[in-house]
């Protein structure tokens, strides 16, 4: 059984910084990779950043230059550093585990980018 915890968000003024961990139970480098999503209110689940088992990694076009998604195997765990936060940045952060066998979520984070 996978088990993804994720941690990290919180209250913050736009163009603040958070930074957000997904720890997981177990090698991380078991899963093809792992990546952010994020939903806000009445709004659909969308991914944020992904990074591939070998350090690929990808963006949404909103985090492009402002997030940055990093892995510690040793740790099993992947982060999520985000700057330049935006009001439109607020929404539940979903940490994901993509592997041959299935995949995998956590229980999301509040973020909440307000003045």
């Amino acid at each position: 059984q996978v088990q993804l915890v994720e941690s990290g968000g919180g209250l913050v003024q736009p163009g603040g910084s958070l930074r957000l961990s997904c720890a997981a139970s177990g090698s991380i480098m078991r899963f093809n990779s792992m990546g952010w999503y994020r939903q806000a209110p009445g709004k659909q689940r969308e991914l944020v950043a992904r990074i591939t088992s070998g350090g690929s990694r990808s963006y949404a076009d909103s985090a492009k230059g402002r997030f940055a998604i990093s892995r510690d195997n040793a740790e099993n765990t992947v982060y999520l550093q985000m700057n330049s936060l935006k009001l439109e940045d607020t929404a539940v952060y979903y940490c994901n585990a993509d592997a041959v066998w299935g995949d995998y979520w956590g229980q999301g984070t509040q973020v909440t980018v307000s003045s």
